[in-house]
């Protein structure tokens, strides 16, 4: 037994390789989420396939949008395919759905998702939970901030009718008030939802001076749509979760002159030479567009990016206590994600630590404006 613990020892010293590292991964491209999860799966083809001298395997699986499916897919990455990362998923509730499968497991996940309830609080299940898109409660504060220099007074709330949008409502009830903001009405609708006139109408009647749509891809579009055909005139917000092509394309002149956050990436060619994250996020589309088109970028594929980009900084410090393919190596990624420090993305800058499994500050959002069907940083 001493002797094959000495040989075992002298190979890791040796810089031996290991079995593969198996990497699984589950996105929405097809269903509601579809415009937010086909650019996630576009950008893991993009992901490094050997980090630290170990092969990368990416096992991909569609979860149609749907929370049981997301669960299912965790269940099958984990039992089946033995993978010592989870990436995924694209959605607030299908990440939240799956966060008693990898805690039980005790495997490490980045989610995609936006929701600060996916890392918060922090407890024994979310210790082995990380993300990559900003929180509620950031973009909620650059909403407010900026619709307080746009002299807004009162706002009407229309939100999607599930963890997404009450954590929009919740988190944005707290930056309203700390910006003197009303929130004079309040409305939800489903992801599905073919109608949101009944709401719309109740909203316009308030007659707020803003209206902020907590909508994801193109769903989001529908209630701007609406506003329009009630003849709506305030100012319309929107949140990060519609900072892709597809929502411009859907939503075309009925969304001209929306404001809405976004991680830098967005406006990566417009950001001042000096910005912090120009150069990391200019690398994700420069790769991304190489691969698929001239404008075709996404603030979603750049989720996935991050995501793959933590686990990259994390897997050479995880290999020098552990092999892959076993619960210490699992354990070892949790614990060298947790120590990323100035790490540069796409989005922002991630600092993780015990306390915070998102790791992003100020540095992580931009405000914008959707002017002549594309994206223009506001200054």
């Amino acid at each position: 037994m001493i002797k094959t613990l000495v040989a075992t020892a002298t190979l890791m010293a040796a810089g031996a390789t290991f079995a593969d590292i198996n990497v699984g991964v589950t996105v929405s491209s097809t269903g509601p989420a579809a415009s937010l999860g086909i650019p996630e799966k576009n950008t893991i083809s993009l992901l490094p396939t050997s980090i630290a001298g170990q092969k990368i395997n990416y096992i991909v699986l569609d979860d149609a949008s749907d929370t049981t499916k997301a669960v299912a897919n965790t269940r099958r990455l984990i039992t089946d395919d033995k993978v010592d990362i989870v990436l995924g998923s694209t959605t607030t509730p299908n990440s939240l759905a799956m966060i008693d499968v990898v805690a039980e497991a005790q495997v490490p996940m980045i989610s995609m998702a936006a929701s600060a309830r996916i890392v918060e609080p922090q407890d024994a299940k979310r210790r082995w939970v990380f993300k990559t898109p900003q929180n509620d409660i950031m973009m909620s504060l650059a909403i407010a901030t900026h619709m307080a220099d746009q002299k807004v007074k009162t706002v009407g709330f229309i939100g999607f009718a599930d963890a997404y949008g009450e954590g929009w409502f919740q988190e944005f009830g707290k930056a309203a008030g700390l910006k003197g903001l009303q929130v004079v009405g309040s409305e939800r609708y489903n992801r599905t939802d073919a109608s949101v006139t009944a709401q719309i109408l109740k909203l316009v009647a308030a007659n707020p001076d803003a209206i902020l749509i907590a909508g994801s891809g193109t769903p989001a579009a529908l209630p701007q749509v609406a506003l329009v055909e009630r003849g709506y005139k305030g100012k319309v917000y929107q949140t990060h979760g519609v900072a892709n092509n597809d929502f411009l394309r859907v939503g075309g002149k009925n969304v001209e002159g929306t404001f809405l956050p976004s991680g830098p990436v967005l406006v990566a060619a417009q950001l001042p030479a000096n910005h912090p994250v120009k150069k990391s996020a200019t690398e994700y589309v420069t790769k991304y567009e190489a691969a698929y088109g001239k404008g075709s970028i996404s603030t979603f594929g750049a989720h996935a990016w991050d995501a793959g980009q933590l686990m990259a900084a994390a897997v050479p410090v995880a290999l020098k206590k552990a092999q892959p393919g076993t619960p210490a190596f699992r354990a070892a990624m949790r614990d060298a994600l947790e120590q990323i420090k100035e790490m540069p993305g796409a989005h922002g800058i991630f600092n993780m630590s015990p306390g915070d499994h998102l790791g992003l500050d100020q540095r992580a959002r931009v405000m914008v404006k959707i002017e002549g069907g594309t994206w223009k940083l506001q200054n």
